[in-house]
C-alpha cells in the first residue's frame, strides 16, 4: 500500500484553493455557454447588475440552475465513489453499484405508470432508493457485521432484480416513454429549481460529514484488525458511512436519474493526481466532479443545439475511454 504522508497544511489548502478555482471557471462557462450565445461583454455585464435583460433572464433562471445541479450531483456522486472505494477497498465500487440507483429509477418508473406529478416522482424515487438502501444493508449484514464482499454482491443482486422490474414497468407506458429513457441515461433538465432548497444543503451537508471522517477511512484501507488496534470501530464506521452516503445518493437520484462514471472516475483521477490520502482525495473528487459534470452538461446542452443530449450518456462517452487508458497504464487506483 502507498504510504499516507503527514498532512502538510499549507500545501493541503493551496491545493483545495485550486480545486475551487477549477469549479469557479467551470461554472463561469456553464453560465456563458448554451444554445443561445451570449458575448462576454454582455455576459460580465448581466452577471453583476440588478437589470431585467433577457440576458440575465437567461443566466439565472435557466442556466444557473442548472450548473447548481452539476455542482450537487457531480460533486456528491464523486465523493459518494471515493467513499465507497475506500471503505469497500474495492477499485470498482461506484455510487450506483449497491443497487440504490435501481430502486430510486423504480419510485421513479412506478410514478410515472401512476401518473403523478413531478413533485411525486421524486418522492416515489427517494422512497425506491432508501427502502433498496434497507434491503442491501439488511442482507449485507454477516455475522452483525457489514461486510465489504456480501455487501457489494447484494447491492448488485438487488439492484439487478430492481433492473429487471423497470424493464418490465417501461413496456407497461406509452406518453411518458421518454421521460423514463431520460431517467435512464441521466438528465439535468428533469429537476424543477425550487427543489435546489433541499438537494444542494443535503449534498453539501454530507460531503462536510464525509471529509471530517476521511482520516478513518485510511486507517480502514490498512485492514480491519489495523485499524481496530488504532482506535477505530470498524463496524460502526460502515454503517454510519454506508446509510449517509445512500441517503445522498437517494437524493440525487431523485432530481438527476442515473449519471454514470461520474463517481467511479473521478475518484481515480484525484487519486492519479494527488496520492491515496482520502484527506485530499474526498474534496478533490467533490470539486472535480462538480467541474466535470458542469462541463459535460455544458456541450450536453451545446453539441446539437437546439436539441438537447442527456448529460448521463455524454459522462459515459467521456468517461469510459479515459478509465480504459487508466486501466491500460496499470494505475493502482486504491493503495
Amino acid at each position: 500500500m502507498e504510504r499516507i504522508e503527514h498532512l502538510n497544511l499549507p500545501q493541503y489548502f493551496f491545493r483545495i484553493f485550486l480545486l475551487c478555482i477549477v469549479t469557479i471557471i467551470a461554472a463561469f462557462i456553464g453560465l456563458w455557454a448554451g444554445p443561445i450565445k451570449i458575448g462576454l461583454s454582455d455576459f460580465f455585464i448581466s452577471l453583476f447588475s440588478n437589470s431585467n435583460s433577457i440576458t440575465s433572464q437567461i443566466i439565472f433562471e435557466i442556466r444557473l440552475p442548472r450548473v447548481l445541479y452539476a455542482i450537487a450531483v457531480g460533486g456528491g456522486l464523486s465523493i459518494s465513489g471515493a467513499v465507497f472505494q475506500a471503505i469497500l477497498m474495492n477499485p470498482l465500487a461506484e455510487p450506483y453499484i449497491l443497487g440504490i440507483s435501481s430502486g430510486g429509477t423504480f419510485g421513479a418508473v412506478l410514478s410515472f405508470l401512476v401518473g403523478t406529478s413531478f413533485l411525486g416522482t421524486e418522492l416515489f424515487s427517494f422512497s425506491g432508493a432508501l427502502i433498496v438502501m434497507l434491503l442491501v444493508f439488511i442482507l449485507g449484514k454477516r455475522f452483525g457485521k457489514l461486510e465489504p464482499n456480501t455487501l457489494l454482491l447484494s447491492g448488485v443482486m438487488v439492484g439487478a432484480f430492481f433492473s429487471a422490474i423497470i424493464l418490465l414497468m417501461i413496456t407497461l407506458l406509452n406518453d411518458s416513454l421518454r421521460t423514463a429513457i431520460f431517467w435512464l441515461i441521466g438528465n439535468l433538465s428533469i429537476a424543477p429549481k425550487d427543489n435546489l432548497k433541499f438537494v444542494l444543503p443535503v449534498t453539501f451537508i454530507v460531503a462536510f460529514l464525509l471529509i471530517l471522517n476521511s482520516n478513518r477511512y485510511n486507517l480502514l484501507s490498512m485492514g480491519d484488525d489495523t485499524a481496530k488496534q488504532l482506535g477505530i470501530n470498524t463496524n460502526f464506521i460502515r454503517n454510519y458511512t454506508y446509510i449517509l452516503t445512500s441517503v445522498l445518493i437517494g437524493a440525487l437520484v431523485s432530481v438527476s436519474g442515473i449519471i454514470g462514471f461520474v463517481g467511479l472516475l473521478v475518484p481515480h483521477v484525484c487519486r492519479m493526481l494527488f496520492g491515496v490520502d482520502n484527506r485530499i482525495v474526498l474534496p478533490a473528487s467533490f470539486f472535480l466532479g462538480a467541474a466535470y459534470l458542469i462541463l459535460a452538461d455544458t456541450l450536453a446542452r451545446t453539441l446539437v443545439s437546439p436539441a438537447e443530449l442527456p448529460v448521463g450518456a455524454v459522462t459515459a462517452i467521456i468517461g469510459a475511454p479515459i478509465f480504459i487508458y487508466l486501466l491500460r497504464k496499470r494505475f493502482n487506483p486504491i493503495c
